[in-house]
């Protein structure tokens, strides 16, 4: 299986709900958000010998950038509670349905919310 990934970076706030009181993550805060979307295929594309061409990925970021940075992720539709590993599930479900019909498939989401924390949604 060959796989290729790029990250994306954004800029959100969020609040937890129905943590424990006096729970830091309960109030509101934000972080810098790194997303790497990994797409994976069983052969290479015969033509150009890559898996996807990076560029093709701009739509996952324009996505990103026109829905989620800078924005307040508790009122994004469809995410639920804004944990990182829900944020994972929802990219994850959004780059599917912007990959679909290729050679390479979508075969995970990592989201990381510090330099030393990730959650990931994958096949």
């Amino acid at each position: 299986m060959y796989k290729i990934a790029k990250r994306f970076k954004f800029d959100a706030a969020h609040r937890l709900e129905g943590l424990p009181e006096g729970h830091k993550c309960g109030n509101l805060h934000g972080h810098t958000y790194t997303v790497e979307v990994v797409l994976a295929a069983r052969d290479l594309d015969p033509k150009y010998q890559w898996v996807e061409d990076y560029g093709d990925l701009k739509p996952f970021k324009t996505f990103i950038d026109n829905n989620l940075d800078h924005k307040f992720l508790n009122n994004v539709p469809m995410l639920g509670q804004s944990t990182a590993e829900n944020l994972a599930k929802y990219l994850f479900d959004i780059a599917e349905q912007m990959f679909r019909n290729r050679t390479a498939s979508v075969w995970a989401v990592r989201v990381s919310e510090t330099e030393s924390t990730w959650a990931e949604y994958s096949r």
